[in-house]
């Protein structure tokens, strides 16, 4: 009876001054949604960075010769030749899938009725499985392609789509490169957009690197990419790569061997320190919400000296006042935190409605926030609870 009486006075107490109990509860509402709508933000960034960066494929490692700069003579040989490409393959046939490679370079092509460099890349049939290249129409690269060396190349979706109007229509179209005349066999695009961060641009073109390789003056293959069966075997499989990259070459000559996984931890790492941040901000938030009700309850008691007074005089004991006060602190406390956690929640869920994005909310989140509130609630209304149980009886029936 104790508690259910506290509750009925506290509901009372607040309904008495409801304008005052709202703008109170209001700053539990703000900082309550902040919390949920952060961790929110920062789960969804994170998985958005996560998956754009996964995107380039799994469980890759991508090797490249480094120059020095021009104090530090380069040989040709330096470079990572199709050999190299072969070499990895034989040595580490059981714990790769596959290794693939990429030779770049730029030809002049009419397009729109003018003539524009295109980025060309010569790859092989493994690229595109170990890139996570989508085939939009035709097929991809074969492996009779890069033996036969056929005169065949593949087009990005956007160079199909300014050359012949749609993709399916590039299918069999002749394009002249290098003097001679390529079928163009199939259109593509990456399947997680990197905006031009990696080899392939907007306009871009696949062929044979065994063709493209009598049209360059140096073989030079940049980057070497190579999946791995597993996570676990990345760090110990790039290990291998740079040995047998070293090991080719002339002693000295420098190549870096990076791995997705160093990325994708920095990139967790990165998501976690600005969570934190953003978690702090928003536990301000909820710090000086909690010092507002703490003022609000300290002028409460104030204001009501008279009628603790009164109480205490009539046989209320001193731990039936501080129950009664920190009550009444608990309920803005928990009103305002229940209001915010709905609004938290609804925000993101209503962004659904209005666009095609699924954007989670995080169940640890809305705990984390409904125990933040009690909390509040219970740590800043203990000291007006505890000013109000040891009022003095008869001082306070002679306040003013």
């Amino acid at each position: 009876m104790l508690l259910g009486e506290s509750l009925r006075f506290s509901a009372q107490a607040l309904r008495a001054n409801p304008i005052r109990s709202l703008l109170t509860g209001l700053g539990m509402v703000i900082g309550t949604a902040s919390v949920i709508l952060v961790v929110t933000i920062s789960l969804t960034s994170r998985d958005y960075i996560l998956e754009q960066i996964e995107g380039i494929g799994s469980n890759i490692i991508f090797a490249y010769y480094v120059n020095s700069g021009p104090t530090v003579a380069t040989a040709d040989a330096d470079y990572v030749k199709l050999a190299d490409i072969e070499a990895v393959r034989q040595a580490l046939a059981g714990d790769i899938v596959a290794a693939t490679a990429v030779m770049s370079d730029m030809e002049p092509l009419l397009i729109g009725g003018k003539v524009r460099d295109v980025k060309i890349i010569g790859t092989d049939d493994s690229y595109a499985a170990v890139r996570n290249i989508a085939i939009s129409a035709g097929r991809p690269l074969e492996a009779s392609d890069l033996s036969l060396r056929e005169h065949v190349a593949l087009l990005s979706d956007a160079l199909a789509q300014r050359m012949y109007g749609a993709r399916a229509a590039a299918l069999n179209r002749k394009i002249r490169m290098y003097g001679l005349e390529f079928t163009v066999i199939g259109t593509f695009h990456e399947r997680v957009e990197t905006f031009g961060q990696s080899e392939i641009e907007r306009d871009t073109i696949l062929m044979p690197v065994t063709v493209l390789r009598f049209f360059t003056p140096v073989e030079r293959i940049d980057p070497m990419y190579v999946q791995v069966r597993t996570p676990e075997q990345v760090d110990r499989v790039a290990a291998r790569v740079e040995q047998i990259l070293e090991g080719r070459h002339r002693p000295g000559a420098p190549y870096r061997v990076q791995t997705l996984t160093a990325i994708l931890d920095a990139a967790k790492n990165i998501s976690l320190i600005l969570s934190l941040v953003l978690v702090l901000v928003s536990a301000i938030t909820l710090v000086i919400s909690g010092i507002g009700i703490m003022n609000i309850m300290l002028v409460t008691v104030t204001e009501r000296t008279r009628e603790i007074g009164l109480r205490l005089a009539v046989g209320a004991s001193a731990r039936e006042i501080l129950l009664q006060f920190l009550v009444e602190a608990m309920m803005v406390s928990l009103s305002g935190g229940l209001v915010g956690i709905l609004a938290g929640v609804a925000i993101p869920l209503s962004v659904g409605l209005f666009a095609d994005i699924r954007i989670p909310v995080s169940p640890v989140a809305i705990v984390v926030a409904f125990g933040v509130s009690c909390v509040v609630g219970l740590v800043f209304g203990i000291l007006p609870a505890n000013r109000a149980a040891h009022l003095n009886p008869t001082e306070a029936l002679r306040y003013e």
